[in-house]
């Protein structure tokens, strides 16, 4: 896997992998790497991601200051590339993940890596999201399908045709 380590101002939106730093001739190693999101539909593995993530998290714990830190940056990089190679590994061929999968792999890679406190603002940022979307998802049910009869010639809804009677 070829990676490269953002040094410069652009932090975790920098390419973390990025083809274009590969030898000539060379392909993308997380091309035959795919995500399933939580609406079912599958697209491309796009590591950069997992790094804006991560910062994120960071954020949340240190504040603004953090982005400016080369040090949060290169934990940031090199806690990114741990998590992509424990994916890998678990699929050395190439495959497809859920994303709660991925979700996993950085909570288990910022709790080994001793970042207790990220690892808890991205557990309790994961929690709230998922309430959030159960609750929308709730607002969203349909309502159950509504019976009708014809009554006198005109369409009505079973209920009002029994109250009719």
């Amino acid at each position: 896997m070829q990676s490269v380590s953002s040094s410069t101002s652009a932090g975790p939106s920098a390419a973390v992998f990025s083809p274009a730093a590969a030898p000539q001739g060379a392909t993308n190693p997380l091309a035959n790497y795919q995500i399933i999101r939580r609406n079912g539909s599958v697209v491309p593995f796009e590591p950069n991601k997992i790094a804006v993530a991560m910062m994120k998290a960071f954020l949340a714990v240190h504040g603004t200051q953090g982005a400016a830190s080369a040090s949060v940056r290169e934990t940031v990089d090199q806690l990114t590339q741990s998590v992509i190679k424990s994916l890998m590994r678990s699929r050395p061929g190439g495959g497809t993940f859920h994303i709660e999968d991925v979700q996993d792999a950085v909570e288990l890679g910022l709790m080994r890596s001793s970042q207790h406190d990220v690892a808890r603002a991205y557990v309790l940022y994961r929690e709230r999201r998922a309430q959030e979307r159960a609750k929308e998802k709730k607002s969203e049910a349909p309502k159950a399908p509504q019976l009708h009869v014809v009554d006198g010639g005109q369409r009505v809804a079973l209920d009002m045709a029994r109250s009719r009677a």
